[in-house]
């Protein structure tokens, strides 16, 4: 899977990148969530940062993931301003400065997940390292995994603590699990 990604060309990553954004906008989920987890998308994922910024305008709570080293996890933590409140962080990846508050992800309406492949159970392959799982087990409030539709999938392998998304984004796709 990380080949075919990277293998997209940088102006099919964009279109598609466009067209998901479009497809979430429309979506009432995104409507109605006052407080959302983006994450800052690495150049093989799919781009929904400019919905950050219509979030913060909208006056949404907008978070991120933030890694933390001591304990080898990520914790979510808000930010106001897309560019002010935030730095490169431990593994080349945006994310809040250190001043930014903590907010705790079962506060969170909305919760974007990024992930290598997904199937249509929900399932999602991640990186390998369990960060996003860890901080998922807390989500309460929806999950939706966001990919390019050549990440979906017949079957994703799963582990016992594998957190499956409630819907998935795709460049052509909105699906409800």
């Amino acid at each position: 899977m990380r080949l075919a990604l990277s293998a997209l060309p940088p102006d099919r990553r964009a279109s598609a990148s466009a067209s998901a954004r479009a497809l979430l906008a429309a979506q009432s989920t995104w409507h109605c969530a006052q407080s959302i987890l983006f994450f800052a998308p690495m150049p093989t994922e799919l781009d929904l940062w400019p919905l950050l910024n219509s979030a913060l305008a909208a006056g949404k709570l907008v978070a991120l993931p933030r890694f933390v080293p001591e304990s080898t996890s990520y914790i979510a933590c808000q930010i106001s301003n897309s560019t002010q409140h935030l730095k490169t962080g431990q593994f080349g990846i945006r994310e809040p400065i250190d001043g930014c508050p903590q907010i705790q992800v079962n506060k969170l309406d909305f919760v974007l997940v990024p992930g290598l492949a997904f199937d249509l159970e929900g399932r999602r392959l991640g990186r390998g390292k369990g960060f996003y799982d860890r901080m998922l087990a807390a989500a309460r409030g929806k999950t939706c995994g966001v990919a390019f539709d050549e990440q979906i999938v017949r079957d994703v392998p799963v582990e016992p603590l594998d957190i499956s998304v409630d819907c998935i984004l795709t460049p052509t796709r909105w699906i409800e699990l």
